[in-house]
C-alpha cells in the first residue's frame, strides 16, 4: 500500500488521491502571441525524471483540495507536501 501525506488530513491510502501532473507550469502570459509549436509544448511537454519531482496532488476521496508533493520516481519515497502556492521545499 503507497500512503500519501496529505497536508489537511494526514497520511491516506493513494486510492484517495488524484494525481494532477507536473507542479509550478506557469502558464503563458499571452497564449494568443504563442505559435502552435508553442502552444503545443506548453500543454504537453513535461519532464519525466528519474529522481527528484514535484507533482500536483487531489485528495479526491478526503478533503477535495489540491496540494504539491516534493517525490522520487525512482523509490517513491515523498520526500515532502506543501499547500498550493507554497514554495517549494
Amino acid at each position: 500500500m503507497f500512503l500519501i501525506p496529505c497536508p489537511w488530513c494526514g497520511e491516506r491510502d493513494e486510492e484517495e488521491f488524484s494525481y494532477g501532473g507536473e507542479a509550478h507550469i506557469e502558464r503563458p502570459k499571452d497564449p494568443d502571441a504563442l505559435s502552435d509549436a508553442e502552444w503545443a509544448d506548453y500543454l504537453f511537454m513535461r519532464k519525466n525524471p528519474k529522481g527528484t519531482h514535484f507533482e500536483r496532488w487531489n485528495h479526491a476521496h478526503g478533503c477535495r483540495r489540491w496540494f504539491n508533493a516534493k517525490r522520487d520516481t525512482v523509490t517513491h519515497v515523498i520526500e515532502a507536501v506543501y499547500k498550493m502556492g507554497e514554495e517549494k521545499p
